[in-house]
């Protein structure tokens, strides 16, 4: 069960979902509370461990801008959040290796998600990054062989749940571990990761699905 932790705004958090077994960290480049510098992200990426992915978020940028960022920051992948086509998906792939693409539940670009050029597909509320949940049932709608990233007002409390029923391929969390808007909560992330991984099929920890080697830019 692929985890990440987003809406790290500093170093003592990012240090601590990598403690805590997470597999991804995200910084949010995007106008947001949780909005973060790239030399700020720079200077957190570099003292993480090579096999976390680190990612950063955006939301409608022009591809150029993300390259961009991505580079400066040492991000090795992009969370793209906004409405961006299948092209500008396509042109951010061709420099970036990790790119996640994030559609909102229920959505057509949900529907639609298998042609973005990227198995990484991230499912959200239809307010993205608002913490809210939504009807799980509506992840029927993606098209099957993807790699499924759960978000959407997800805790500790409900993400056995979701686990269970939607069956992703990864979850992904921020305000849901959070204890004030930015900071992070160290009991909160530690019970998240354990009871989403508890809840996984014993598929989705084999060596077939997990680990990836983040770190391999080839």
């Amino acid at each position: 069960m692929f985890v990440k932790i987003c809406g790290i705004t500093n170093e003592d958090d990012a240090l601590l979902a990598v403690a805590m077994g997470a597999d991804a960290v995200g910084f949010v480049f995007a106008p947001s509370s949780r909005q973060v510098a790239a030399q700020q992200v720079y200077d957190i990426t570099r003292r993480l461990p090579p096999e976390i992915l680190t990612v950063g978020v955006f939301r409608d940028e022009l591809p150029a801008r993300v390259i961009d960022i991505v580079n400066r920051s040492g991000v090795r992948g992009a969370q793209l959040h906004g409405h961006e086509t299948p092209e500008d998906v396509a042109a951010v792939a061709k420099q970036v290796r990790w790119v996640i693409k994030a559609v909102a539940a229920g959505s057509p670009d949900a529907r639609r998600a298998d042609q973005f050029g990227t198995d990484l597909i991230h499912v959200d509320a239809t307010t993205p990054g608002s913490g809210t949940l939504f009807d799980w049932s509506l992840v029927d709608e993606v098209p099957g062989g993807l790699r499924l990233i759960l978000a959407g007002g997800l805790t500790p409390d409900n993400v056995g749940a979701a686990v269970r029923q939607v069956q992703p391929w990864g979850v992904d969390v921020s305000t849901g571990v959070e204890k004030s808007p930015g900071k992070k909560d160290a009991l909160k992330v530690k019970a998240f990761i354990e009871r989403a991984r508890e809840a996984a099929p014993v598929q989705y920890v084999g060596p077939d699905e997990m680990p990836y080697d983040w770190a391999d830019d080839e």
